[in-house]
C-alpha cells in the first residue's frame, strides 16, 4: 500500500499558501496603511515633529499644553461637542420619520429610496458644501426666499449664534444612510403583531411606542454608534461652509487638529489631539453599549 499521509500534508500546506496568498493584499494594506500610522501617531504625539525635521521625544508635554494653555484647543471640543449632540439626534430622528412614511408606500419604493438617498452621497462633497455656503450666504437663496416675504434677511453664516446651526442643518439634510437602515429594520417587524394590537384597540401612536420603537432599538443602537462617530470626525462642512468662523464658533475638533497639523506644522501636537479624540470616541460608544441592556431589546431575549 502507498503511503498517502505525505501527500495529503502537501496537498493541504498548499491550500494554506493558497489561501494566504488570496488575503495577503488586505493583510499587507492593514499593516502597512492602518495598523503603522495608527502606531506611528501615538509615538508622534509624544514628540515635537514639526513635518520638517527628526521628532524629538519630550513626553507628555503635548498633552499637558493641550489641556492646560490651549484655548482655542477647549473651544474646538466644546463648538465638537454641541454639535454632535444636537446633529445626531436631529438626523437621526429625521431619518426615522422618513423611514416610517417610506414603509407605508406601496408602488415606487425603490424610486423613492434612491432620490432620498442621493444628499447622502453628495451631501459630503465639497461641491455641496459650497452650494451650502451660496445658499445660506448675504445674498444667497435663503435670504432672498425670507425677502420675498418679507421677512427681515439675517447673516446666517456672519453670525456666530446662526452659523453653527447651518452646519447642523446640513449634517441632518444627509440622512439617507441611517434612513434605509431604519427601513430594513421596519420591513424586519412581523405585521402580526400590528394586526394583534389593532384588534385589541390599539392606536398607531401606542403601536408605534410598544411594538416598533422597542423591536427597532438595535437598529437605533448601531446607527447611534455610526452616527456619533461621524459627528465627531466632520470636517468638510466647517473647512468650506465657514472656514472655522466668525471668531471660532463654528471650528469643528478635525479643522483645528487639521490646522495644527498642516497650517502650523505642530504634527507632534495634532498627533496627541487625535490619540485624545480616539479615546473620547471610545469612551461614549463604551458608555452607550454597556446602558444598551437597559433600553436595547432583541427578539432573542427570554420574556
Amino acid at each position: 500500500m502507498k503511503p498517502t499521509g505525505p501527500k495529503r500534508k502537501k496537498k493541504s500546506d498548499y491550500q494554506n499558501v493558497t489561501g494566504y496568498l488570496f488575503i495577503s493584499p488586505f493583510l499587507l494594506g492593514f499593516f502597512l496603511l492602518t495598523l503603522y500610522p495608527i502606531l506611528y501617531s501615538l509615538y508622534l504625539s509624544f514628540t515635537d515633529y514639526d513635518l520638517m525635521s527628526e521628532p524629538n521625544w519630550i513626553g507628555l508635554d503635548n498633552y499637558v499644553r493641550m489641556f492646560t494653555g490651549d484655548e482655542t484647543f477647549w473651544q474646538s471640543f466644546k463648538v465638537t461637542l454641541m454639535y454632535a449632540g444636537v446633529a445626531v439626534p436631529f438626523r437621526l430622528i429625521f431619518a426615522l420619520l422618513v423611514a416610517l412614511a417610506l414603509n407605508k408606500v406601496v408602488e415606487m419604493t425603490g424610486l423613492y429610496r434612491t432620490l432620498l438617498y442621493l444628499p447622502s452621497v453628495v451631501g459630503g462633497s465639497i461641491a455641496v458644501s459650497i452650494m451650502w455656503r451660496q445658499l445660506f450666504g448675504n445674498d444667497g437663496a435663503f435670504n432672498s426666499i425670507l425677502a420675498l416675504l418679507g421677512i427681515p434677511t439675517h447673516s446666517w453664516l456672519g453670525d456666530p449664534k446662526t452659523a453653527i446651526w447651518t452646519l447642523i442643518v446640513l449634517y441632518g439634510w444627509q440622512f439617507g444612510s441611517s434612513m434605509l437602515i431604519f427601513l430594513a429594520g421596519l420591513r424586519n417587524i412581523p405585521k402580526t403583531y400590528y394586526e394583534a394590537s389593532s384588534v385589541d384597540g390599539a392606536s398607531p401612536i401606542k403601536q408605534f411606542f410598544i411594538i416598533t420603537l422597542p423591536l427597532l432599538t438595535p437598529v437605533i443602537l448601531f446607527n447611534m454608534i455610526m452616527q456619533i462617530i461621524q459627528g465627531f470626525m466632520a470636517f468638510t462642512p466647517s473647512f468650506v461652509v465657514t472656514n472655522g468662523g466668525p471668531v471660532n464658533s463654528t471650528l469643528l475638533y478635525v479643522l483645528y487638529m487639521y490646522r495644527r497639523a498642516f497650517e502650523y506644522f505642530d504634527m507632534g501636537y495634532a498627533s496627541s489631539m487625535a490619540w485624545f479624540m480616539l479615546i473620547i470616541i471610545a469612551v461614549l460608544t463604551g458608555l452607550i453599549f454597556k446602558t444598551s441592556k437597559h433600553w436595547v431589546h432583541y427578539e432573542s431575549d427570554s420574556k
